[in-house]
């Protein structure tokens, strides 16, 4: 469904993004490419982006082709053209999915540390994150007129609580934790990046849902023209496409909602084995959720490049472009549904 203002594509800071991976956090030998990023494109293959510019687009090239474009030894490997190997076959480029898969192969990076949100995208996050804490909130500080604006505030009340309901109620927690009631700040600190995993997740799902009607939807004037709807392989393709993007939605959706259960249950029977077990259950879907959310995000960014508005571009030009672009690579996000996000 488009809004008002029709469809933009989906654009974020680089280390906000599914689909960008900024070659500065990796240590490569070839300098040009320090200010290069590795990006998916619209049909899910990895590569490099040398330029990107309003004025004269963006310059990528395959990773198979920078050997001849930096005139790198033909005779050996270059160092650098390993690394990319590898990092073009990840299937998502999110900090979160980042973190598991460059320790799972071994790639290097200049500060681990780097990887996570900007900022902004972890204050754009605050009204999930307040989802997953409320019942705490609630635990701890009931009755108490509260205001919480970001999960910072929420880690200060808890260094510094000022209600004396509140002081006991911690110290419970503490108990049950086996923690002292001064470490309990610090214990919600590292458990705070889970549920912020799970607020990006929600975030990314959440936001493309509008792409999603509106892609379904201008299916429906290619499956009725006169003269495409003779194209059974055209058919075929729409049927594919609306199939994946139904299954996905709610294959992520499922899995998100039983993470978000897991949680608030969480807070009725505080301990650490409980705390331990959900994180290691998030992070174990982390890169088939990435996976989905990214292939996913790349294909609706395009649709909206390329139909920004429902009277972009007639039945002719869509069919098109989901026999030529939408239709390339789906595959993979098929299989990650498969294979990941449905089995979770």
């Amino acid at each position: 469904m488009y809004d008002d203002d029709g469809l933009k594509p989906i654009n974020d800071s680089d280390m906000d993004s599914l689909f960008v991976l900024p070659l500065s956090i990796i240590p490569l030998q070839t300098p040009a490419l320090q200010s290069a990023r590795l990006i998916k494109n619209v049909r899910l293959r990895s590569v490099v982006e040398i330029f990107s510019d309003v004025q004269t687009g963006s310059g990528q090239v395959e990773v198979e082709a920078l050997p001849a474009m930096f005139g790198w030894p033909a005779d050996q490997v270059h160092p650098d053209l390993m690394v990319l190997r590898r990092l073009a076959l990840l299937p998502s480029y999110d900090v979160y999915s980042l973190r598991i898969s460059l320790r799972e192969h071994g790639i290097a990076v200049n500060d681990f540390a780097a990887l996570k949100l900007s900022p902004e995208k972890s204050a754009e996050l605050t009204r999930y994150m307040i989802m997953f804490t409320r019942p705490l909130m609630k635990m701890i500080y009931s009755g108490e007129d509260i205001q919480i604006e970001s999960y910072d505030d929420l880690l200060k009340l808890f260094r510094d609580p000022d209600v004396k309901k509140a002081r006991q109620r911690l110290m419970t927690m503490a108990e049950s934790l086996n923690i002292d009631v001064f470490d309990v700040p610090r214990f919600l600190e590292d458990y705070g990046d889970t549920f912020m995993s799970l607020s990006y997740f929600r975030h990314c799902l959440d936001r493309l849902e509008p792409y999603f009607s509106a892609c379904v939807d201008s299916l429906s004037p290619i499956r009725s023209h006169f003269q495409l709807k003779q194209n059974v392989n055209l058919m075929k393709t729409c049927d594919m496409i609306e199939e994946v993007i139904n299954s996905m939605s709610a294959s992520i959706t499922g899995r998100l909602e039983v993470f978000e259960k897991r949680t608030g249950e969480m807070w009725e029977n505080i301990n650490q084995d409980e705390f331990r077990a959900i994180r290691t259950m998030v992070e174990r879907y982390h890169v088939t959720i990435g996976a989905a959310l990214c292939g996913l995000t790349v294909k609706m960014s395009a649709f909206a490049r390329m139909f920004p508005r429902p009277n972009s571009g007639g039945p002719i030009k869509r069919a098109d472009f989901m026999m030529t672009e939408m239709i390339q690579g789906i595959e993979l996000i098929r299989d990650v549904e498969k294979h990941g996000v449905s089995e979770a």
